[in-house]
């Protein structure tokens, strides 16, 4: 009897020990790296994870699948927006021809139905710029981190196969760089995911610019607010040049 109490006390132990150990792998990955001394990336393997970004936007059977990406942080950017202005994220689908829409749900007028339509096209800007910084500080686990959380919450409000893919095919690729990823190669994934969304956000506004929807962002938004489409396209043209000078300063700064 002895013995097996004792057998059981080790079992536990270690079992704690085990947990415990987990426990810290997993907050090891949410710091942020905590010198600058810790954080020297290779410039040549930045450029080459520039040109890679590149390649993605420019090469179409490429941009085809990276579109999809770049909608999928589109959709998500109207819904988290929705829900800051305290209305109600339901789902949202993204389509074979690379559009998509997400569903809010709430007053039918107000700044948070204008806010909530309008963040769309600026989103994939804004997130490439927020990797590229986060990058470039050493703060690239923990903004892994936010990613992955939002993913993973976003899977609740999938709404077709198609989004099912792109979202586990996203969340996959975010997570095995959050956990098996180096300092150093989260930095060069995060750039060149970044351009990809950032050039992918510009592609995305020249498509609109020169579209007659009715359907579209900037046009809803004119019906919205009776400003004129022009200007809701002049104000996501901003936005993206903000997060492009953004994306230039830490490009110099990294490649020193």
């Amino acid at each position: 009897m002895g013995a097996a109490v004792v057998g059981g006390t080790q079992a536990i132990t270690v079992g704690a020990m085990n947990d415990a150990a987990w426990w810290q792998e997993v907050i090891d990955r949410v710091r942020p790296i905590s010198g600058p001394a810790e954080l020297d990336p290779n410039p040549t393997a930045l450029l080459i994870s520039a040109a890679l970004a590149m390649a993605v936007v420019m090469v179409p059977a490429l941009w085809r699948l990276a579109r999809l990406a770049v909608t999928l942080v589109h959709e998500l950017g109207h819904a988290m927006t929705g829900v800051l202005m305290g209305r109600t994220f339901t789902g949202f689908v993204l389509r074979a021809d690379m559009s998509g829409h997400a569903i809010t749900r709430g007053p039918s007028r107000g700044a948070g139905l204008v806010l909530t339509t309008w963040a769309g096209y600026p989103a994939p800007a804004v997130v490439g710029a927020v990797l590229i910084w986060a990058g470039a500080r050493g703060w690239a686990a923990p903004v892994l981190s936010a990613v992955l959380v939002i993913l993973l919450l976003s899977w609740i409000r999938v709404r077709s196969l198609l989004t099912a893919i792109a979202t586990l095919a996203v969340t996959a690729g975010a997570g095995a760089l959050w956990w098996w990823g180096g300092d150093e190669l989260q930095v060069h994934v995060l750039t060149a995911v970044g351009l990809v969304l950032l050039v992918g956000a510009w592609r995305h506004l020249g498509a609109v610019w020169t579209s007659r929807g009715s359907g579209s962002d900037p046009a809803v938004l004119a019906r919205l607010t009776r400003v004129p489409k022009f200007l809701w396209l002049v104000s996501f043209a901003l936005v993206l040049l903000a997060a492009t000078a953004v994306v230039v300063l830490e490009g110099r700064a990294l490649l020193g």
